[in-house]
């Protein structure tokens, strides 16, 4: 099935506009969520030996996620379940619905696999984002709510305006994300300086101490912090219990030829491969096990989803793969997994191949 998506459909969709595909398959999605026979079958065909780990307190079928972004909106949750993947992150929401910075706004590098986007939070805000899953109820795989600051919210606000957003939508979601690495929200990423971050974190883990279910929170954070800023950032997060997702995208350039240097926005899928696992290694070093990591950035295939796992992540996410891999690019990477030998025990033995 891969095959025929690379060799045939992939060609046809990369014919039109990036975004307006994308809206397409939401939608299609959307509909075929609504169509009991078509979610059997599409899990049927997408069907893998299940590799349950445990992270964070929650059980997961397998250790491979959907990136946010894909699915802003909670639109198609059920369906996109069912083609395997063992947990789903959605959004970026912010507290407020927000259009997003102007179109274009993303861009294929066909020749090196990639993805630039500057969507800047584009998203129908956190309470529609709460009533439609209210509306669509338990997905089957647990959930992960990505939360961003409105792009019309000064620093010194966004603790507020990121807690407000964590309490309506705190009902649904199985754990919570923190995106404070983002290039495409101004001065977003200052939120990673020590003090911010501090400003940041202390009143969201103030909100979840005091609920009676207390679920996990990660922060996802940028590619390009220098040694010190990861150091007092990986620090910031073992002290309070937090999760890290490494990395988001970049906004470096030198690896790609000339062409593409002049494009804002945030840069993934593989050309992302290389920064966000040097960035995973450095990050897993310092939590040193005393923090859970979901490794995120140019997962294309078995190899480099392994590769993340035996860097030190407990959990990977992909999403520019799914673009140029195909829908079904999870049960490929779940077999490779299972043919070399990942479950949660060689895992955490060190013994994964």
């Amino acid at each position: 099935m891969g095959f025929l998506y690379r060799q045939i459909l992939r060609k046809i969709l990369f014919t039109f506009d990036p975004e307006t595909v994308h809206d397409a398959v939401i939608k299609s999605a959307r509909t075929l969520q609504s169509i009991g026979p078509a979610q059997l079958i599409i899990e049927l065909m997408a069907r893998a030996t299940e590799i349950p780990v445990t992270v964070a307190g929650i059980r997961f079928r397998n250790p491979v996620g959907l990136a946010a972004g894909f699915d802003k909106n909670c639109e198609a949750p059920h369906i996109l379940a069912r083609l395997g993947f063992g947990f789903l992150e959605l959004g970026t929401l912010t507290l407020r619905a927000q259009n997003g910075n102007p179109r274009p706004r993303v861009f294929r590098l066909g020749e090196h696999q990639g993805i630039i986007n500057r969507m800047g939070f584009n998203n129908v805000g956190a309470y529609e984002a709460a009533r439609r899953l209210e509306r669509l109820g338990p997905a089957g795989v647990p959930l992960g709510l990505n939360i961003g600051k409105n792009a019309d919210c000064s620093l010194e606000d966004a603790p507020k305006n990121y807690v407000e957003a964590l309490k309506v939508l705190y009902p649904f979601g199985d754990y919570f994300t923190l995106n404070i690495s983002s290039p495409n929200t101004l001065q977003l990423r200052a939120l990673h300086q020590k003090e911010r971050l501090a400003r940041l974190l202390d009143p969201v883990m103030d909100f979840v101490s005091g609920q009676a279910a207390k679920k996990p929170v990660f922060v996802k954070i940028s590619p390009e912090l220098e040694d010190a800023e990861l150091k007092d950032l990986v620090s910031s997060a073992v002290e309070r219990g937090l999760g890290l997702i490494v990395a988001n995208t970049t906004v470096r350039r030198g690896h790609l030829p000339a062409r593409w240097h002049s494009y804002e926005g945030g840069l993934s899928g593989r050309p992302l491969r290389g920064i966000a696992n040097e960035m995973l290694e450095k990050v897993s070093a310092l939590a040193a096990g005393r923090a859970p990591l979901i490794g995120a950035g140019g997962i294309f295939d078995g190899p480099s989803a392994a590769e993340k796992l035996r860097l030190g992540a407990d959990l990977v996410q992909v999403y520019s793969g799914l673009i140029y891999e195909g829908p079904f690019l999870v049960r490929a990477i779940l077999k490779y997994l299972e043919k070399t030998g990942f479950n949660a025990q060689n895992r955490a033995k060190n013994k994964f191949r």
